[in-house]
């Protein structure tokens, strides 16, 4: 699987492995996260999120 960036090319591999590269963040399909659900709890940071899938395929992040 190849991950995109906003303009449709790959994102560039960072250097060394685990050193997070801040000028080409990591692209997920939304699939991925949303595994076959509509809804997914996301804690970040002690704080608990939904991510959800609309109807008409649009993501809404709440807190």
């Amino acid at each position: 699987m190849s991950h995109l960036n906003g303009t449709n090319e790959p994102l560039a591999a960072s250097t060394e492995p685990g050193q997070s590269d801040l000028t080409a963040p990591t692209a997920l399909p939304s699939q991925d996260l949303l595994r076959g659900q509509k809804t997914v709890i996301i804690e970040h940071n002690g704080t608990v999120y939904r991510l959800q899938s609309t109807r008409a395929g649009k993501l809404i992040l709440t807190k």
